[in-house]
């Protein structure tokens, strides 16, 4: 597929906003047929560039009102995989996101908890337990903002 155009990256702003318009609502959006739109929705979709939906859950309704980012360093003597690690991290339900990262920590986990009592007793009981932990550095989160991207 050639690089996508200006119409293209409209429709995929408009996706990214509300990925359960109908074909239709996302061509009125942009301008084009609904037919042209399911045609450049499928080319977006075969080239890879629009894969999946994904629906955002408000935590703080569902009763997550903690964010706790945390920064961990691998421990050096250990003789646990990255695969090990990641397998096991992705196995604790309040981790909602890993990160593979480079620099000074080894990965990035993104962790909810109900509140920060909540948060210690998963961060002592299943986080500490990870295979081959070492160093941890957390941040927890005061308030999120969400920015257009370039898209």
């Amino acid at each position: 597929m050639p690089d996508p155009d200006d119409t293209d990256l409209a429709i995929l702003r408009v996706v990214r906003a509300n990925a359960a318009l109908s074909t239709a609502a996302v061509g009125r959006a942009v301008g084009l047929s609904q037919a042209a739109t399911w045609r450049r929705l499928d080319r977006l979709r075969k080239a890879g560039i629009l894969a999946g939906r994904e629906l955002a859950l408000d935590l703080e309704a569902l009763g997550f009102g903690v964010t706790v980012f945390l920064g961990v360093k691998l421990a050096a003597k250990a003789r646990v995989s990255l695969e090990d690690f990641e397998r096991a991290v992705s196995a604790i339900p309040e981790v909602r996101r890993v990160d593979h990262v480079l620099g000074r920590y080894d990965y990035r986990l993104r962790v909810v908890a109900r509140d920060i009592a909540d948060f210690e007793r998963v961060f002592r009981r299943r986080i500490l337990a990870l295979p081959g932990m070492g160093e941890v550095e957390a941040n927890v989160m005061l308030s999120e903002r969400r920015l257009p991207g370039p898209l």
